[in-house]
């Protein structure tokens, strides 16, 4: 892994920052874009690989696609939290995971291979990914079980992702299968959310499907995932196809009838005390998007994310709502 550090970032992050939201270098929110992790809290991380699709390809534009849409949005302060959270929360942009692209094969390795040097640095910081494609989850699952044990998976998608895996298939359609079967994951404190195709097996995942969810609802969705993880440790991972493709066209396998952009955004806010050690945003594919809207999806749901993050580090700021705790146990 290259210890060159390419620190950078503005002077003044308010809208007369030298540097215009449609210009200058490109980190996620302005976020110093270096490899020192003294001190962090949080770590923005992209992962470029696609070639695990099925369908239409162009992920690997995803993590500056969410970037360059992060670099309009408000940062004072972030909505709806009321406040700069960077300011407390000290994040950076750690640029792009390494891999050769002519050795699709030793992608995964050295996917988890760098994950979990991010992990395990000193500052032990938050690590929240953005694809790439939806394989890509498997081994930053395999990094973080190896520091947290076995996590309790928490997956917006719009697939089950079980299909059959022979245990070296790269494919973004097999990887939670794969991590069923290799102890990464606890079916039985699982759960999906979104889903609108069918597969061969569930494995004892849960499923919200997208029916479901439209009846019941964000805060009775999100209800239902804290009983379901029960005060576990949580992988949190949102393929942007779990919004429907009039929320977000720019991905590689749009299906219609999904949550919209608001549901999702108000379900995470509904989550915010779920204890979430890792998540990532993927299936992002500018290529493909209309307007940036996708990208601007992707981007908002990270911030979401690390806004969650912020509130867990400061609880007194924000009291749980009583309806929402996770279930005493």
């Amino acid at each position: 892994m290259s210890k060159t550090d390419t620190a950078f970032t503005a002077e003044n992050l308010h809208i007369q920052s030298k540097d215009p939201t449609f210009a200058g270098a490109l980190s996620f929110m302005r976020r110093k874009y270096t490899k020192d992790l003294a001190g962090v809290d949080a770590v923005v991380w992209g992962i470029p690989f696609d070639a695990a699709v099925s369908n239409r390809p162009g992920t690997r534009f995803g993590p500056q696609g969410v970037r360059r849409a992060s670099a309009g949005m408000d940062n004072d302060p972030q909505y709806p939290f009321g406040s700069r959270i960077f300011d407390e929360l000290a994040t950076v942009d750690y640029g792009d995971c390494e891999f050769d692209y002519g050795y699709n094969e030793q992608v995964p390795a050295r996917i988890a291979e760098q994950a979990s040097a991010i992990i395990n640095a000193e500052s032990d910081p938050y690590l929240l990914s953005i694809g790439g494609d939806h394989f890509v989850t498997y081994p930053l699952l395999k990094a973080h079980a190896e520091k947290y044990g076995k996590l309790s998976l928490v997956q917006f998608d719009a697939h089950q992702d079980t299909w059959d895996d022979d245990g070296k298939r790269v494919d973004h359609g097999t990887m939670i299968t794969r991590a069923v079967k290799d102890g990464l994951i606890d079916p039985d404190t699982s759960i999906q959310i979104g889903i609108r195709t069918h597969a061969p097996q569930d494995y004892g995942i849960e499923i919200i499907d997208a029916l479901a969810f439209h009846e019941m609802g964000p805060e009775a969705a999100a209800k239902r995932v804290y009983e379901r993880t029960n005060g576990t440790n949580v992988y949190l991972t949102f393929d942007i196809d779990c919004l429907d493709p009039a929320y977000a066209p720019g991905t590689g396998t749009p299906v219609v009838g999904g949550l919209s952009s608001a549901q999702a955004l108000l379900t995470l806010r509904h989550l915010k005390n779920l204890q979430v050690v890792g998540s990532d945003v993927v299936e992002v594919s500018p290529a493909y998007d209309h307007a940036d809207i996708t990208s601007n999806a992707g981007a908002t749901i990270a911030m979401y994310m690390l806004g969650t993050l912020w509130e867990r580090k400061r609880p007194s700021l924000n009291p749980p709502p009583a309806q929402l705790e996770s279930p005493k146990s």
